[in-house]
């Protein structure tokens, strides 16, 4: 495919997602860029975060994981409806009811100080790395297909990139971020839907006759029920819960475009919204990656060793210009729309929670802003940083390792969360950053435990669980009586 009109289409896209900021970062201010005014439209917020859930990691893994797993992810993805239930009636009643920007504030007004720095540096770490990797896994295959051919290294493509997507969000943040999202689902979808279209008028199916060899293929296998297995159902739905009640509820990134919304109400219709959409959206990527195995089996494709590059591998080679076009534009929807609110928040987060610019320069706005804009590039920087080291490590096992570092990270604000939520008992502040970093160790020691002693066992999402508790024992070995509204009283 000519590289040369692959570039075109990203740039016209990129044309178009400039305009969009324009229009809506006229007249922002900071409260724009932290938390869109709070005028945020539900509909529309709910919409884009479709997007923003899926990512790229989603856009490219999910189809080619279908070859190996079958549609066992689908029990993790009937897991996210719990958790979008819990999010929805304890987490934004709460967030609303104390007016936050950062989420993380809760746990100064809860515990403390130390608390609450501790908690936002958790958050800080996880997010820089799992927007890396997602950033990583779509540049590496635009780096392939697209710049490459023109003699540029990988370096400068991710630069090129982040400096793209920190000058559309500079300005407007939040208030840009919930627009193009909008715009970034529908390219993203429309990317899946089409190539799906594609190849069943190459492989002359109709959508009922694809829909029947997947159900009776070994692909459209959900439920595993081997109790050993990564797979295993009951781990894949409760898993599926707590990550997201940890990734959605307790991430400053998706929780500041439900905190844009104009009021609880609204935030609880988008939540409800968008749990209930993502799961059609998420059959659909596992239909579309048997339907890519299908077609590899009947035409005889070689695929690629590694399953993310199952679907570009079958779309630039076997699918045509169109085919091709469509895909990139779907990769570059699912790679701006992970890394912009990921910068946003990243942004949000070191500001309020770790410098206190809010508290510091409430009463100066042209201050405030240059201070957060300063935050914004250093963030966009720290993000480039890590994207170029895993080019360097250039091992694909070590960058998939990479990617479970999340269950590690938001173990202890799952903890924390649950304690300050579910019980009536403060902690020794001063102890709870030591708690925080001996939990992930501890869960590091059971996992590898676990597997040497359970024959056949393998640790697989549930770390998340394990981390959680430890955390929380370690919270109840510190704690104290306390007794003041933050407190699990019937109310917060």
């Amino acid at each position: 495919m000519n590289p040369a009109l692959i570039l075109i289409s990203f740039l016209i896209y990129t044309a178009i997602i400039f305009a969009i900021a324009w229009v809506t970062s006229r007249k922002a201010d900071s409260q724009s860029f932290f938390i869109g005014n709070r005028q945020s439209p539900w509909p529309v917020v709910a919409y884009g975060m479709i997007g923003a859930s899926l990512s790229g990691v989603t856009f490219i893994s999910i189809p080619g994981w279908v070859g190996e797993t079958g549609f066992t992810y689908f029990m993790l993805v009937l897991g996210y409806v719990a958790g979008y239930a819990v999010i929805t009636t304890i987490l934004l009643p709460m967030y609303y009811k104390l007016n936050l920007t950062s989420i993380y504030t809760y746990l100064d007004k809860r515990f403390g100080v130390r608390s609450y720095k501790t908690g936002a540096t958790f958050f800080l770490i996880s997010r820089i790395i799992g927007a890396s990797f997602r950033m990583f896994l779509v540049i590496s295959v635009l780096q392939v297909f697209v710049f490459k051919p023109f003699g540029i290294p990988f370096w400068v493509t991710v630069v090129l990139f982040m400096l793209l997507i920190q000058l559309y969000t500079m300005k407007g943040g939040i208030k840009t971020i919930v627009w193009t999202d909008t715009m970034q689902t529908t390219f993203m979808l429309l990317a899946v839907f089409i190539t799906v279209g594609i190849i069943l008028s190459k492989m002359e199916f109709s959508v009922g006759e694809m829909i029947s060899t997947v159900w009776e293929s070994d692909l459209s296998r959900i439920v595993d029920t081997e109790v050993n297995s990564q797979s295993f159902y009951l781990k894949m739905f409760l898993s599926g819960m707590f990550i997201t009640i940890v990734m959605t509820g307790l991430d400053q990134d998706m929780m500041q475009k439900n905190l844009s919304c104009r009021n609880l109400k609204d935030a609880q219709k988008n939540m409800t919204t968008l749990s209930i959409v993502l799961v059609p959206v998420n059959l659909v990527f596992l239909f579309l990656g048997a339907v890519l195995f299908i077609y590899a089996s009947r035409f005889n494709v070689a695929l690629p060793e590694s399953s993310d590059l199952v679907f570009p591998t079958i779309v630039f080679e076997q699918l045509g210009i169109f085919a091709g076009i469509v895909f990139i534009i779907g990769l570059i929807s699912a790679a701006y729309s992970s890394a912009d609110s990921a910068l946003t928040s990243l942004t949000t987060s070191f500001s309020i929670d770790i410098l206190e610019m809010d508290k510091k320069y409430k009463d100066d706005e042209n201050l405030l802003k240059k201070k957060r804009q300063r935050v914004h590039i250093m963030m966009a920087v720290l993000i480039i940083f890590v994207i170029v080291s895993f080019e360097v490590i250039n091992d694909q096992a070590i960058i998939s390792q990479l990617f479970t570092f999340a269950g590690y990270t938001y173990g202890p604000l799952l903890g924390l969360y649950a304690f300050g939520l579910f019980t009536n008992y403060g902690v020794r502040d001063k102890i709870v950053p030591y708690v925080a970093i001996g939990a992930p160790i501890l869960s590091y020691v059971i996992k590898q435990l676990l597997e040497s002693q359970i024959h056949g066992y393998k640790v697989g999402f549930e770390l998340l669980l394990i981390n959680g508790f430890v955390t929380i024992i370690g919270l109840f070995l510190i704690m104290k009586p306390i007794n003041n509204k933050y407190s699990n009283n019937g109310e917060f």
